[in-house]
């Protein structure tokens, strides 16, 4: 007599991975819920509702809140204000980013060829970054800007209102943000120089390269995509400007400091009118993803050209 053993099947296979992935996933949900429900009530739900809000007159004292469709945008764009801070925030943005990336290289290529005590120069160079910004701007006001007995005019041998003259208070502005924030460039540039591969400068000192060679060969071609990322978040850095302007000047002399972000906060908590406000804000925020994208896809040009 013989009995015949059933082969074992393999469709409970695909079942029981089906459950395991599934199981995964719910688990994964879990861990990562608490953040979702934080990202929804701290980031998109505002953001929708501030989008809504740019199509009303919702007015911070009270009153009506209808729709006005486009016609907060269309003010906006016919707001000869809206304009100038606007262009204040796109000067300040170029006359900042530039030495903001340059000097952020120039001082990690430093720090990079120091043989003695790096550690106090990466802490002179990025210790004013830790700083808060109305530490920063009361220390700038109090003892370097004062036009009787700032420092600045001490050295110099002038009298200039450095804060309080139309034509140097943009100036300012830029010099001191220089100073506070480079130190994060400089980290970045720091980082990216001790990652390079060694041996591609021994190989290039063989070959008879001299600094110059190797800095335009080596260096610079293989700090290209920290340039990218560097580029890419100080201008997005420079656009939101607010605090040490708000905090210095004002916005003042003239509006020729203010940016188009306390243009907002004045409109909207000076003004009242939230509304009209969130509109200039998403203006600014059409703006930004603009340039960040117009950014990204010229340096992916630049890389595959390369390539």
């Amino acid at each position: 007599m013989t009995t015949t053993v059933a082969a074992p099947t393999t469709s409970s296979a695909p079942l029981a991975k089906a459950k395991v992935h599934r199981s995964w996933t719910q688990h994964g949900l879990l861990f990562v819920a608490p953040f979702l429900l934080l990202y929804v009530a701290f980031l998109v739900w505002p953001t929708l509702l501030g989008l809504r809000m740019s199509f009303s007159s919702v007015n911070i004292a009270g009153g009506n809140d209808n729709l006005v469709g486009f016609g907060n945008y269309a003010e906006a764009f016919g707001d000869p204000r809206m304009w100038r801070s606007l262009w204040n925030t796109l000067v300040f943005t170029v006359l900042s980013t530039i030495p903001l990336v340059l000097l952020g290289l120039l001082m990690a290529l430093l720090v990079h060829n120091l043989r003695f005590v790096q550690w106090l120069w990466r802490l002179s160079f990025f210790g004013p970054f830790l700083l808060p910004s109305a530490v920063v701007s009361i220390l700038w006001l109090q003892m370097i800007y004062p036009p009787e007995y700032g420092l600045l005019n001490g050295t110099l041998g002038t009298d200039i209102l450095w804060l309080g003259d139309p034509g140097w208070a943009m100036w300012s502005v830029v010099l001191t943000t220089v100073w506070w924030t480079v130190g994060f460039n400089f980290l970045l540039y720091l980082a990216a120089l001790q990652s390079i591969p060694q041996h591609l400068y021994e190989a290039a000192a063989i070959d008879g390269a001299s600094a110059w060679d190797k800095l335009r060969s080596i260096t610079l071609p293989m700090l290209s995509r920290t340039t990218a990322l560097i580029v890419v978040l100080q201008l997005l850095a420079s656009l939101k400007v607010f605090d040490q302007i708000y905090l210095m000047t004002g916005g003042g002399p003239e509006d020729s400091t203010r940016p188009i972000i306390e243009y907002a906060y004045d409109m909207g908590f000076t003004g009242y009118r939230i509304g009209y406000a969130s509109a200039v804000s998403y203006i600014l925020f059409v703006l930004i993803v603009v340039v960040s994208l117009a950014q990204l896809r010229l340096f992916r040009k630049r890389e595959e050209a390369s390539s």
